[in-house]
């Protein structure tokens, strides 16, 4: 007897840096939900991003294509409408597909405020919304609070009343209550700032009682911010575990395929900065787990990206279950985001679980860590003859995209 093809959900956060569960060791955050979705899947520790930023990282790992190349290089640059992705591939494999939450990938205002209605508001056309069968939701605005939708069934934007995150799992049964087969993407905006907005009827832990690592500057301006931040940053991770933990309670567990992820991290204060974009562990590696039938629960140390997703679902869809290989993955940041506290370069890098290389745009070494020896990369070691092989090594890694 033939097994019919499975349902496929993705979960795609923003913003959820890998360290930030409490299965990964957080003790300032409360995810049990995702704690008992752990421990029944496939758990990628070493999981990154392709690009820490949220167009470029949306377009990869909807693509299987890194940016530039799929058409996204600057922050305002839209997926091109011809752009073939892996809801075009399931649908020619009799897939129904569907799309809900942030988009983040269509011509918008670049003069409008990012956060407001202006780009929660803004309609995508049917034709920019990469070829999902049935689409729901907003191109941006960072509001955690009363989202605007628009799709399919809403030709013009309606507010939906509550948090964010919640909404949007009640919104979802429409997805996950279709006959198989279905591939489903639930594209989450928490825990994105502003991270001072209300987070349902989660509480923020008090700032001075946080935990920080060691490698988050003490004693001044950027330790109080970083506790401020981090307070309503873990606020928004325990309500929308809640929204999650409810929505997998409503899932056919023997037919469906759960993943888990962010489209990026936050540095939260590490090494003196904030935000994303820099290539630093808390921007680049994300939470990635991977539930469903023919999946043995286990933590899986090999290197794999967002970028390796749309391969790896094509191959579930097809009954096949295939472990990622080669020893590292790319990483880069195309252009420089000119907003506050991004990264100041575009740069390109190889990260392996043991290594990180990061080169600048004229192929100067900028960052060289032993992950290893200095997981919260404290000794910058590109100035090291010792190093200057290992560093050679992983330049073949970089490539020249």
């Amino acid at each position: 007897m033939t097994t019919p093809p499975p349902n496929i959900l993705w979960i795609l956060t923003t913003q959820w840096r890998a360290q930030s569960c409490g299965y990964a060791g957080d003790p300032n955050v409360r995810t049990p939900h995702l704690d008992a979705l752990a421990a029944e899947a496939v758990n990628f520790t070493q999981a990154v991003t392709p690009h820490p930023f949220g167009p470029f990282a949306r377009a990869a790992v909807l693509t299987g294509v890194p940016s530039p190349a799929n058409g996204v290089r600057d922050y305002f640059d839209p997926l091109p409408a011809s752009s073939a992705t892996v809801a075009h591939a399931l649908r020619a494999r009799g897939y129904f597909t569907a799309f809900l939450g942030k988009w983040h990938l269509a011509a918008r205002d670049r003069h409008a405020p990012l956060v407001g209605e202006a780009h929660a508001r803004t309609v995508v056309p049917a034709a920019a919304r990469g070829g999902f069968e049935w689409w729901e939701g907003f191109e941006g605005g960072f509001l955690l609070n009363d989202p605007w939708l628009h799709g399919t069934d809403l030709p013009a934007p309606v507010r939906f009343p509550g948090y964010q995150s919640d909404v949007l799992v009640e919104r979802a049964q429409r997805i996950v209550t279709r006959p198989a087969p279905w591939f489903g993407v639930l594209s989450l905006e928490a825990p994105h700032p502003p991270y001072a907005a209300p987070s349902g009827d989660v509480v923020p832990r008090d700032p001075s009682q946080l935990i920080l690592p060691t490698n988050v500057p003490r004693g001044g301006a950027i330790e109080a911010r970083a506790r401020r931040e981090l307070a309503g940053y873990g606020a928004h991770i325990e309500a929308t575990d809640r929204a999650v933990g409810r929505l997998l309670a409503t899932l056919p567990r023997e037919n469906t395929i759960v993943v888990f992820t962010s489209v990026h991290g936050d540095l939260h204060g590490a090494h003196g900065h904030f935000r994303k974009g820099w290539p630093h562990e808390e921007s680049v590696r994300v939470p990635l787990l991977v539930r469903g039938p023919g999946f043995v629960p286990r933590r899986d140390d090999a290197a794999i990206s967002l970028l390796d997703l749309p391969a790896l679902t094509l191959a579930w869809a097809e009954g096949r279950r295939p472990e990622p290989t080669g020893r590292g993955r790319r990483i880069s940041m195309p252009s420089v985001v000119a907003l506050p506290d991004q990264c100041d370069r575009a740069w390109r890098g190889y990260r392996t679980p043991a290594r990180k290389l990061v080169l600048n745009t004229d192929g100067s070494t900028w960052l060289f860590f032993d992950l290893e020896q200095d997981p919260g990369e404290l000794r910058n070691l590109a100035a090291d003859p010792a190093r200057a092989a290992e560093i050679a090594l992983l330049r073949d890694g970089v490539g020249g995209g």
